[in-house]
């Protein structure tokens, strides 16, 4: 027996007494959690503050303001998400009808990662309530203070029966996989992701896997270089470039290579100054590890702007690399932090197939004003979501899901895609006791074929 049996145990029972499937429990608990949320607003931000160095600003937009608004969506549409659907059902069932009930899977294990430790941890939970199902939670131990605030929080909202935290470590995690969840949430590295699927594979686990990989960032020649050169900026250094759909690297058309390189200097230092690692809203690097990795990354690169650092407070200036090869390390991993690889390209067709070479990215960026060349990057290029002229914006809509496809994940929520994440489609036919046709038992006449050919 593993050391969190028991507390699968108490939510299996808890789960059992139906309580959760209740619309009015369901909206209620989703009350309390948002109203947690607007009362400590100040402590949360205090967290971020602690473990990445996030700004108010920052941290609300990206953190809290994202959860209040996924709470306000889902306690809108829950009813409408959970009631019965009716589908056509054909004439050989007549008279007879079809639904589709949503149906909680039971208790849900959600990991999750360190960069956006409040909302990537909130949200999913969010869409698992409104869904029915009891909770367990192990937020990342790379963010200390805002998984230690998040424990404080469901502690005082909600019935440990019903939604709890585990803190701790490796060891802490690979405890609770060892027990038989009804559905396993994990948002995180690749790496890490094919350890869940192997673990959820022994029971036989459905798994959404929210993982990362290196999205590529695409302006062609036709593009507004001064906006994609804002948003490009804004995307990667949001967090300091720790975020899964940051722009990894930039594929940039020849003819307007060097009017976008000067446009990036420029926001660069618009944003954060002449010395970003001396600014108290530049977000820094998780812990050390990150850091050195990070670093190492750099040698042997061509450093257009950046490349300076601040040990002691994990800052790594805004970094622009360019000549970088397919070939160079910086390529050959998601680089999670400030650092933007810059790759020349002659035509689009040749952008694309180099993007197909590799696994399929969380995230796709383009800039064109040119209806063909979006076409073209759409339909020829497999991404999990992505954005035209902007970065990182498609989060920000609850109406589309957030997921992956291939090495980059499965799955996906926010919005009504987290309800559904987190439900069983029930499918039932309800027939009458009115009429029961003769042809479909046996023995089976002649007669009887070709009348099933004509129904």
């Amino acid at each position: 027996m593993s050391n969190y049996k028991s507390t699968l145990l108490e939510q299996q029972k808890f789960f059992s007494e139906g309580l959760t499937k209740d619309i009015v429990f369901r909206i209620n608990s989703l009350k309390r959690l948002q109203s947690w949320i607007r009362n400590h607003e100040t402590e949360i931000l205090a967290a971020l503050k602690q473990d990445l160095n996030k700004s108010p600003f920052e941290a609300y937009a990206t953190e809290i303001g994202v959860v209040l608004d996924e709470i306000k969506y889902a306690l809108k549409h829950i009813k409408k998400w959970s009631s019965d659907k009716r589908v056509r059902t054909s004439i050989k069932n007549f008279p007879a009808k079809c639904f589709i009930k949503s149906d909680p899977y039971g208790v849900v294990l959600i990991i999750s990662p360190w960069n956006y430790p409040f909302m990537l941890a909130i949200a999913p939970v969010i869409g698992a309530i409104a869904a029915g199902n009891c909770v367990i939670m192990k937020p990342s131990e790379y963010s200390p203070h805002t998984s230690a605030l998040i424990a404080r929080m469901i502690e005082e909202v909600f019935e440990k029966s019903f939604v709890t935290v585990v803190l701790g470590c490796q060891k802490e995690s690979e405890s609770l996989l060892s027990n038989n969840f009804d559905y396993i949430c994990f948002t995180g590295s690749t790496n890490v992701g094919k350890i869940i699927m192997e673990a959820a594979s022994k029971h036989l686990t459905p798994v959404t896997l929210e993982l990362g990989g290196k999205s590529p960032c695409i302006v062609d020649e036709t593009a507004n270089i001064k906006l994609a050169a804002r948003r490009i900026i804004w995307g990667k250094l949001l967090n300091a470039g720790q975020t899964c759909v940051a722009p990894d690297y930039l594929l940039v058309h020849k003819n307007v290579k060097e009017a976008l390189l000067q446009e990036m200097i420029s926001c660069t230092k618009l944003y954060f100054g002449e010395k970003p690692c001396d600014n108290a809203e530049y977000p820094k690097i998780i812990n050390k590890k990150h850091f050195d990795r990070l670093l190492n990354l750099l040698q042997d690169e061509r450093v257009i702007v950046g490349g300076g650092f601040n040990a002691e407070s994990l800052q790594i200036a805004p970094t622009l690399l360019d000549g970088v090869s397919w070939d160079s390390p910086i390529m050959q991993e998601e680089i999670f932090g400030p650092l933007l690889p810059i790759i020349t390209y002659e035509s689009l067709s040749e952008a694309v197939e180099q993007i197909n070479c590799r696994p399929k990215p969380l995230a796709l960026y383009l800039f064109t004003t040119n209806k063909l060349n979006e076409k073209a990057v759409l339909q020829n290029i497999s991404f999990g979501g992505g954005c035209v002229n902007d970065t990182v914006m498609h989060l920000s809509i609850p109406w589309i899901p957030f997921g992956g496809v291939g090495e980059s994940g499965m799955g996906g929520y926010r919005g009504k895609f987290g309800f559904e994440t987190f439900s069983h489609k029930k499918s039932v036919l309800k027939t009458s006791l009115l009429v029961d046709l003769p042809i479909r038992y046996p023995p089976y006449k002649g007669l009887y074929l070709n009348l099933l050919r004509k129904l």
